[in-house]
């Protein structure tokens, strides 16, 4: 019989890919751990191995193919001298959209709904699991359009991400959409957002998207407050010369960058009370300072983890940033190495800019932005004089990390840079 492969999970999140790339093709011979396809994921394009050996009979989902579901049949194995024709390729398409297929049958009585909504537990309230609702609330689906499946027609999250689609329409939204039915049946092909100037359009890449969502999402939803403190840096300068001349024959060169990753982790355990993550309805204070960085890749931004930077040497800190880096460009990453993190920072110095804010990367609670290093005029000992002096600037969330303590810890992160000695001690 052949062996259905199917889609996989490639992260915890994952509910969709791209297929952007077979390695092998029908009639190919395959044994476990060969590579058979590259999947790009919402973080990264990852490599999809075989698992059970045997021969590629029909791939039933094309390269460049995008959304396709978690779970979807996507290629047959087969065995040695068995007839490809055998596998059940015209039965595995459906599968690829399993939640959307409902969707026709849900908007056509949409406008005089043949059942009414789940009435509920008391009065007019829905009935619907707290899951459910706060799925719907993220995604502006209205639960009186949708029918339950759970117990006693209670709303659960199945129903309402089968209407994540459009497959459970509001009366009153299908009420407003009516009257521009026309005019969207009638309107140009080309946007008319789009002014009419020579250019070219790329498609959005799943990083892009991922990233247009979550910062948009961001912005939206967590209150920013910005701190901003200026750092003379000649110490650690100084400081970083003398430990690349010790470090030269391991081959380690470690950058400002190395040395900032560690004072914010250590600035971090300092100040616990802004080493945290606001949930709905607690508040989750984290015990180590894994710190995300920033990282410009050519498909868009990624943020490796530095897993407890606190307690690692500045020499460790950086070959695993150079070889996180490294791999983050060529899509190499393992979710686990770019999921989760409990603060940021992300350094933009190398391009002369002086000062930014930068948005939080939810559910952080802080993001750290370090502008350029330049010679400025600087207070030394009461007088005037000249002092190589970075901008950081801490953008915090304000549910969790009141002011005051966000300035303790741009005060902590401050101190450390100015005398590094102490944070590698």
């Amino acid at each position: 019989m052949p062996v259905e492969i199917k889609m996989p999970a490639l992260s915890p999140t994952m509910e969709e890919g791209t297929l952007a790339k077979w390695l092998v093709k029908e009639g190919d011979t395959v044994k476990s751990g060969d590579l058979m396809a590259e999947i790009e994921t919402d973080k990264a394009t990852m490599e999809f191995e075989a698992v059970d050996e045997g021969v590629i009979g029909k791939i039933l989902v094309a390269e460049g193919t995008d959304n396709v579901k978690v779970g979807t049949v996507i290629a047959t194995l087969i065995a040695e001298g068995e007839s490809a024709d055998a596998a059940p390729a015209p039965k595995a398409a459906p599968a690829a959209a399993p939640v959307a297929a409902p969707a026709p049958v849900a908007a056509k009585p949409a406008p005089t709904p043949a059942a009414p909504a789940p009435k509920a537990e008391s009065g007019d309230r829905v009935k619907a699991s707290p899951l459910a609702r706060r799925i719907a609330a993220e995604k502006s689906i209205d639960l009186a359009a949708l029918t339950g499946s759970g117990p006693n027609g209670r709303i659960v999250k199945a129903d309402v991400d089968g209407a994540k689609a459009g497959a459970a329409p509001t009366p009153k939204a299908v009420e407003a959409a009516a009257p521009s039915a026309v005019s969207v049946a009638v309107a140009p092909a080309k946007p008319a957002a789009i002014p009419e100037i020579p250019h070219t359009a790329e498609k959005l890449s799943n990083v892009r998207k991922t990233i247009a969502r979550r910062l948009t999402e961001s912005k939206q939803t967590v209150p920013h407050i910005y701190l901003t403190v200026d750092i003379r840096l000649d110490a650690l300068l100084k400081l970083r010369g003398e430990l690349n001349k010790g470090l030269e024959p391991r081959g380690v060169k470690l950058s400002v960058n190395d040395l900032l990753i560690k004072a914010l982790a250590a600035s971090l355990i300092q100040v616990p009370k802004c080493n945290v993550m606001f949930t709905p309805d607690q508040l989750i204070s984290f015990s180590r300072a894994d710190i995300s960085v920033a990282v410009s890749t050519p498909t868009g931004l990624i943020t490796p983890i530095i897993a407890g930077a606190d307690s690692k040497g500045v020499a460790a800190i950086s070959t695993e940033m150079k070889d996180l880096a490294a791999r983050a460009r060529d899509g190499k990453l393992k979710p686990e190495e770019y999921q989760g993190g409990t603060a940021s920072l992300s350094n933009m110095g190398m391009y002369g800019i002086k000062q930014f804010e930068a948005v939080i990367n939810p559910p952080q609670g802080m993001i750290m932005a370090i502008g350029a290093g330049e010679k400025r005029p600087y207070v030394i000992d009461d007088a005037l004089g000249v002092a190589t002096v970075m901008s950081a600037t801490g953008s915090f969330d304000h549910r969790a990390i009141d002011g005051a303590d966000g300035a303790q810890l741009m005060q902590v992160f401050k101190t450390l840079v100015e005398a590094p000695l102490s944070m590698l001690a």
